[in-house]
């Protein structure tokens, strides 16, 4: 019934002559009204999924195609390239200043996009809801998109997520949109409680799963004793590849440590990024490496700050310099290599020193009650009127040298779970993202809004998580490994 629509959207506005067979699958299911819950690879096309049949459904009905992401800057990648193509698409979050937000709002009111893309923290805003209840044709599609993060058992709780059942039943009472859920990361247990918080089941919210296994991509794990060494088998394995790759490190720390180190050793241009560089480094190295042409070789050292949205077809290497988190972070870190289809190679080199790294940061992670309490205090009594960010209260709660055994880096993780209480909120300054600038104080907490009992629980099975990856690292078969980890 659609399929001349399809087609013509898909060839005018995306430049594409066809789907591939499981895109073809959910599209059809989606503009035929029913829900999907979709697991595809990173690079295999799932924003497609959700792009198109908000379109086609736009053309015939009008309405919006509403996208929630907990991603800044995907979002913002996204849309970028959604309006390069003519379709009229917008995003609202913590980056986008008031005045801006509001003029964004009276345009989706008016019904003007396509496409609206918002962070899930946006659920709770009263703007946000009387814009929507406004649009002409009201919300034709809901997609939920790195849906893992709505349940507490992926590698990724957003706990603003966790509405989203509710928020989709008051959006079309007393029949919900068609909902579309995506991810390239669920594990079993992971699906079944993504349906459960959506309100679905898996009759009506059915799966849609491409193989996790990429034969193209040779998935290796390397023992090595040290950095020196870690750096020599950095070597021989980029030496007879051809093309971009990229080494990945868990902390800014250990990259900057090492990468002088690296570029002094390889034969090929070497660039760094993390989340603490400057913005306008940030992008300097991001356009470098987007045009980077195989016959450069261009090497980044990055930590997982950088990935994200990224899409290059012909990345040749993607090394983990040190163990990834989890099984999942690892299967998203490795999609992002040979996305055109011929072979490249992904190898960790693992260091028994590196499973000490992984575990201080799941500390890290998991601040425990006390030290939330006497973070919430140091604020009242200090920034209850300025902003602050975690460099101003690591002195005052955890003092000099990092006493009481902590890391710095605790205080980051803790004004996140802040945040997520609604004690504190960041400020809307260009360039805030979650866990990054500057916050303010909203309300006081008491220590029995902390569930003891719920943060030991996440601890747990953070902990359980990096048991896997270690597991992984000891496989005969990665590939089988984590087809069996994900059971699709």
């Amino acid at each position: 019934m659609h399929t001349a629509i399809v087609d013509s959207i898909l060839k005018d506005r995306f430049g594409l002559d066809a789907l591939r067979p499981l895109q073809q699958e959910i599209i059809d299911r989606v503009l035929e009204g029913g829900d999907a819950l979709v697991v595809m690879p990173t690079g295999s096309g799932k924003s497609l999924c959700f792009q198109l049949p908000a379109l086609v459904k736009h053309q015939e009905s009008g309405g919006v195609g509403l996208v929630f992401s907990p991603l800044i800057a995907l979002m913002e990648d996204q849309v970028s390239a959604l309006k390069k193509r003519g379709i009229r698409a917008e995003y609202v979050n913590s980056t986008v200043p008031p005045q801006e937000r509001r003029k964004r709002y009276k345009k989706l009111a008016a019904g003007e996009y396509e496409l609206f893309y918002a962070t899930p923290e946006r659920m709770t805003k009263p703007d946000f809801r009387e814009a929507l209840d406004q649009v002409p044709g009201g919300v034709n599609l809901l997609a939920i998109d790195e849906c893992h993060c709505v349940t507490k058992w992926g590698h990724d709780l957003r706990p603003a997520y966790q509405r989203i059942g509710e928020f989709r039943k008051e959006l079309g009472n007393p029949v919900p949109p068609t909902t579309i859920a995506l991810t390239a990361t669920a594990t079993k247990p992971v699906r079944e409680d993504v349906r459960t918080v959506i309100g679905a089941t898996l009759e009506s919210m059915p799966l849609f799963a491409a193989p996790v296994d990429r034969p193209n991509l040779k998935l290796r794990c390397v023992e090595a004793w040290d950095d020196d060494d870690k750096i020599e088998k950095l070597q021989s394995t980029l030496k007879g590849i051809q093309g971009t790759s990229i080494v990945y490190f868990t902390l800014i720390k250990d990259l900057e440590r090492m990468a002088p180190n690296i570029m002094r050793k390889m034969d090929r241009p070497v660039e760094i990024y993390h989340g603490r560089l400057p913005a306008n480094e940030r992008r300097r190295v991001y356009n470098q490496f987007i045009n980077a042409t195989p016959r450069e070789n261009l090497l980044l050292c990055a930590t997982n700050a950088f990935g994200m949205g990224v899409d290059k077809s012909d990345l040749r290497s993607v090394i983990h310099a040190q163990l990834p988190g989890s099984v999942e972070a690892y299967h998203q870190e490795v999609g992002r290599a040979g996305r055109d289809g011929l072979p490249s190679i992904c190898k960790i080199l693992y260091a028994q020193s590196d499973l000490t790294i992984q575990q201080e940061f799941i500390r890290w992670q998991n601040p425990t009650p006390d030290l939330i309490m006497q973070t919430m205090s140091a604020i009242e009594a200090r920034f209850n009127h300025d902003d602050f960010d975690s460099d101003d209260l690591r002195i005052h709660v955890i003092g000099k040298g990092h006493a009481h055994g902590l890391g710095g880096g605790v205080m980051d993780y803790v004004l996140i779970r802040l945040a997520e209480f609604g004690a504190i909120e960041l400020t809307p300054i260009p360039g805030n993202e979650r866990g990054q600038g500057r916050y303010r104080y909203v309300r006081t907490i008491d220590d029995d809004e902390i569930d003891a009992d719920v943060l030991a629980e996440k601890l747990k099975r953070d902990l359980m998580r990096l048991l896997d990856v270690v597991n992984l690292t000891k496989a005969d078969d990665i590939p089988a490994y984590i087809s069996d980890y994900f059971d699709l």
